[in-house]
C-alpha cells in the first residue's frame, strides 16, 4: 500500500452565487463557501489525518478552503505549494458572463457543449482536455510521487482541475467524464497502491449538492 491522496474543491465562491462563469478569475469565497470548507476539513479532522504536504492553485477561493482545512486537522502552518497548473479551467470570453446571459447570447446548446464538452472550448479559453493537459503532467511531476513514496497530500482546487484528475484516478472515459459533478467542499481520499492505481476511494460527505 503506498500514500494518501486527498483532492477537495474550493467552496462556494461569490461567483457561484452568482451564477457567473469564473474560470481564473478571482472571487472570494461566500460565507455558505466558508462553512463548506469548515464541513470538508472537520470530516477529514474526524479521520484522524494528517498530511505531509498540501498543493492549490493560484487562485484565492481554492487557497483560502485549503488554509481552512488545514486548520481543522490542526495543521495551520504545513507546507502548502501553489501552482496554476491547477487553476480552474479557463472560460475565455466566457468569464465574468452570467451563465443565463450566455445561453441568450449563443444559445442554450453551444453554451452546454462549452460547459460539458470534454474538447470544444469555449472562445478564447480551455476545454476540459485543454485544462488536464497542464493538470495531468503537474500530478504526475509534483503530486504523484508523493503519493507513491507513502506521503499523505492534500490537494484543494476546482471544479474542473480536479475532475480531470479524477477522469484519472477513477479511469473514466471522456463520455463518463461528462456526468461527473464533484461537490463544493466535500474531500474525496484516494489510497493509491504502489503502480499509482487506485485501491480505494471514500467520499467524507454528501455529493448531492455537486452541481
Amino acid at each position: 500500500m503506498s500514500g494518501t491522496l486527498v483532492l477537495v474543491r474550493h467552496g462556494q465562491s461569490e461567483w457561484n452565487l452568482k451564477n457567473l462563469f469564473t474560470g481564473w478569475k478571482d472571487p472570494d469565497l461566500t460565507p455558505l463557501g466558508i462553512e463548506e470548507a469548515n464541513a470538508g476539513g472537520k470530516a477529514l479532522a474526524d479521520t484522524g489525518i494528517k498530511f505531509d504536504i498540501a498543493f492549490t492553485s493560484d487562485l484565492s477561493r481554492a487557497q483560502k478552503t485549503c488554509q481552512i482545512v488545514l486548520d481543522k486537522v490542526g495543521q495551520p502552518n504545513l507546507e502548502t505549494i501553489r501552482n496554476q497548473a491547477l487553476n480552474e479551467r479557463d472560460y475565455g470570453d466566457l468569464s465574468g458572463l452570467n451563465k443565463d446571459d450566455a445561453r441568450a447570447r449563443w444559445g442554450e446548446e453551444q453554451v452546454h457543449i462549452w460547459r460539458r464538452s470534454y474538447d470544444v472550448p469555449p472562445p478564447g479559453g480551455e476545454s476540459l482536455r485543454d485544462t488536464g493537459a497542464r493538470v495531468w503532467p503537474y500530478y504526475l511531476t509534483d503530486i504523484l510521487p508523493r503519493v507513491l513514496a507513502g506521503q499523505t497530500v492534500l490537494v484543494a482546487a476546482h471544479g474542473n482541475s480536479l475532475r480531470a484528475l479524477v477522469m484519472v484516478l477513477d479511469r473514466l472515459t471522456k463520455e463518463q467524464v461528462l456526468n461527473l459533478n464533484l461537490a463544493t467542499g466535500v474531500p474525496m481520499v484516494y489510497r493509491l497502491n504502489a503502480d499509482s492505481t487506485v485501491a480505494s476511494k471514500d467520499v467524507l460527505g454528501d455529493m448531492s449538492g455537486a452541481h
